[in-house]
């Protein structure tokens, strides 16, 4: 029943009305009471001086207790709702005008009939009624037989026990009715108010639920936007700003997963291929080792060897690539950026390859510029990019080629190039170079693998926020590029 936030804030209406309208009828009454013994004691202040004069109490200086007694017995049948009694100068009460056993004090405090006296107190000023220990009521009092020469006070109550039975009984029964007569109009008013303010204002929660509902439903792959002024906008807004972004980015990192995982099964495929055809020739020629070894010649015998040590290479080799392009994924290892001069470092890595690319007929030259600032960059990370740049270019460069190594200054920081003059890319195999295992199409399924050299580059320009890219032409050759902070 109290699910929803609209029938939570409903119900905190209802009783907060009910809580306000048994309030004003609490304090409706109290004021209501006390506005009643004011005016009857205002206008009742004088009335126990005048029954002294009318009724002819005082005789040759003293009180008439004949008249008294008269007067008790005539106010009884007049005027029931008043109580009438002689008190002594200390308050003790003397006589009175209720029925007998119904007084249950022997005497009244003088504090409350001395400031009525005095007149310095406003009203209503309440004295010790007599008919109850812990009650006490508007009066009027005069010292009789007289202000000169008194010898105790006439006591009026006001507002007697049969006026307090009889008005209970009216009040009650007025006030109930009004109470809950404003009570209920009140709350069916506010109520009405209250649930159509309530309506507007969690309109836009619901339709937030409604959204974030249907989101959770479709598995975070269908998103609807809720479209909310984020600026100048309440908290609903600001929450369903919230929730849009929050939404893109799930199903931009879903996709991205998914994305992955097709990586993913595509990498175990290319790897399990690349690792059974070496692993196949390592054992055929281990086995043809075992198995012929009294038939062999040394000559023989040592081609094998070295043929199964260089498949094993090109196991290790893979492998550590393997580990090395996960650990960079996983972002484990991260780069540890110092500036460093680029040219002292391309240097550095063009003269490990002299050796080779001499060995192979390729001239590797590097091309040293003037004016360029130190890059902010890992040095073995660089360097590792370098080095996979310039072995691809080399592995693809047929001899009487050239490489070129060269870097300068540029808008984003310090680009660095590697150049060949060899057999290119095709067009259709350009946008795919730097994926792990990638083959061109028409490449035997028994040459040199693809490799994952390019794949690392890539992702360690990538955690440097630098770019990497490619341009070739076939039979022309190909440019490497990548950009570095500086």
């Amino acid at each position: 029943m109290l699910r929803t936030l609209y029938a939570k804030l409903a119900l905190v209406l209802f009783l907060l009305l009910a809580l306000v309208g048994g309030l004003y009828a609490f304090l409706s009454t109290a004021a209501m009471r006390q506005h009643v013994e004011t005016v009857t004691q205002q206008f009742n202040r004088d009335l126990a001086r005048n029954l002294v004069a009318d009724r002819n109490l005082v005789a040759e200086g003293r009180l008439d207790q004949a008249a008294i007694m008269e007067m008790f017995r005539d106010y009884m049948i007049i005027n029931p709702s008043i109580e009438i009694y002689l008190l002594d100068p200390e308050g003790a009460i003397l006589s009175y005008s209720a029925e007998p056993g119904e007084v249950k004090r022997r005497r009244v405090s003088l504090e409350p009939v001395q400031a009525f006296l005095r007149g310095d107190r406003s009203f209503p000023l309440l004295g010790d009624d007599p008919r109850g220990h812990d009650r006490q009521k508007a009066f009027s009092v005069t010292p009789v037989p007289s202000a000169e020469n008194p010898e105790g006070y006439l006591y009026v109550v006001l507002r007697g026990e049969e006026f307090d039975a009889v008005d209970k009984m009216a009040r009650d029964s007025y006030l109930l009715r009004l109470s809950a007569g404003a009570v209920v109009v009140s709350l069916a008013f506010g109520l009405l108010i209250g649930l159509w303010v309530f309506r507007v204002l969690t309109r836009r929660l619901h339709r937030l639920a409604a959204i974030m509902e249907a989101f959770d439903r479709s598995e975070f792959t269908a998103r609807l936007s809720y479209g909310g002024r984020e600026q100048g906008g309440d908290e609903v807004d600001r929450l369903g700003g919230t929730f849009d972004r929050m939404a893109e980015r799930i199903v931009a990192q879903i996709d991205r997963l998914r994305e992955k995982d097709a990586l993913r099964r595509e990498l175990v495929a290319h790897v399990s291929h690349d690792l059974r055809t070496p692993l196949a020739s390592l054992r055929g020629y281990l086995e043809s080792l075992q198995m012929k070894a009294s038939e062999l010649s040394e000559a023989e015998r040592a081609e094998y060897v070295a043929i199964a040590l260089r498949h094993s290479e090109h196991l290790s080799r893979l492998v550590a690539e393997l580990f090395e392009l996960a650990a960079l994924d996983a972002r484990e290892t991260l780069p540890r950026c110092e500036p460093f001069s680029p040219g002292d470092l391309v240097q550095d890595v063009a003269q490990k390859f002299q050796l080779e690319a001499s060995q192979g007929g390729v001239r590797l030259t590097f091309e040293p510029a003037a004016g360029v600032p130190f890059v902010s960059a890992d040095i073995a990370m660089t360097e590792r990019v370098l080095e996979n740049l310039i072995e691809n270019a080399l592995l693809h460069t047929p001899p009487g080629g050239e490489v070129r190594v060269a870097f300068a200054r540029d808008d984003a920081g310090v680009v660095f190039r590697v150049a060949d003059n060899g057999r290119g890319i095709a067009p259709a195999d350009v946008s795919r170079v730097f994926d792990p295992f990638y083959k061109a199409a028409g490449k035997a399924d028994g040459g040199e693998h693809a490799g994952l050299g390019l794949a690392i580059a890539r992702r360690i320009v990538e955690l440097h926020g630098g770019d990497i890219w490619v341009t070739s032409s076939p039979e022309e050759g190909t440019v490497f590029s990548f950009t570095l902070p500086t």
